[in-house]
């Protein structure tokens, strides 16, 4: 076993499976309907989690807290262990912060490393630095590695519903009314942290497509890619099955978009993630 420990939070979307294989410690993310509090990914899957939102409940989210980190990194570094902490973007959540004032009480070695990203575009990054850790990389060789990833992230994505950036403020109510008259939909990107509209296309099927060349524009053929999706399984076998054929990848991984990203995007939203 490594003596150094990964953590992470529910924003990096790492399917169980991963966490478990890598030993990466996952500090949810709280999530809130009605008076109802769930910690991300642990008490609350995707497919109920949409369920809610397609069902009309409201969600809030809420940043990792400071005594969540406390307890974690207080554990590992009582074990005698080092501990590198690889966050979701700071720009979008405070739980960064949190970890640095949690990492500032506590004695032991503790590394941080803000991704600046979302869903798997940070997980990611995280399960690389786990392979790494595992095969005994120095934390030097591994922050390198995260260094080049960050700078190297290519995340896309589009949404299902407009109704859903509305009302986290991302865009307007009129421009929510007339996209989904219209059929339009956007396809985003994350650029230093946050998301931001890149091409909108009118119907479902030239998402796809529109998607894929996207990708295929800034990170080529033969590339390991990864698709994420909110509970839309239809929809990601036809991504898939067209990424396949355009970008010839190196392998595809499926991750599930988790609730804190889907709170903000709503069900049916669509990513690929890709590394340059």
């Amino acid at each position: 076993m490594s003596n150094l420990k990964i953590v992470c939070d529910s924003l990096s979307d790492i399917p169980k499976e991963l966490r478990e294989r890598y030993d990466i410690e996952m500090v949810p993310l709280i999530v809130r309907f009605d008076d109802k509090e769930y910690r991300d990914g642990i008490d609350l899957g995707p497919k109920e989690f949409y369920d809610m939102l397609r069902a009309g409940k409201l969600p809030q989210t809420s940043q990792a807290t400071y005594s969540q980190f406390k307890s974690v990194f207080d554990k590992f570094t009582k074990e005698g262990r080092e501990i590198l902490y690889i966050s979701g973007s700071s720009r979008a959540t405070g739980t960064y912060q949190s970890a640095i004032m949690a990492k500032n009480d506590t004695e032991g070695n503790i590394y941080t490393f803000d991704t600046m990203n979302f869903s798997y575009g940070c997980g990611m990054q995280v399960v690389k630095a786990a392979q790494m850790a595992r095969e005994s990389y120095t934390i030097d060789n591994i922050l390198n590695q995260l260094e080049y990833m960050k700078e190297n992230m290519y995340v896309v994505f589009s949404v299902d519903d407009l109704k859903y950036l509305q009302r986290g403020g991302r865009i307007s109510s009129s421009k929510a009314v007339i996209g989904s008259m219209l059929g339009i939909k956007p396809i985003l990107e994350v650029k230093d942290g946050l998301v931001t509209p890149v091409a909108q296309v009118r119907g479902k099927k030239h998402v796809f497509s529109k998607m894929v060349d996207l990708v295929k524009e800034s990170c080529g053929q033969d590339k390991e890619i990864a698709i994420g999706h909110g509970d839309c399984t239809q929809d990601m076998n036809k991504l898939k099955d067209i990424a396949t054929i355009e970008l010839n990848p190196n392998g595809i991984s499926i991750v599930d978009v988790g609730s804190c990203v889907g709170a903000h995007a709503g069900p049916g939203i669509l990513s690929i993630f890709c590394v340059r």
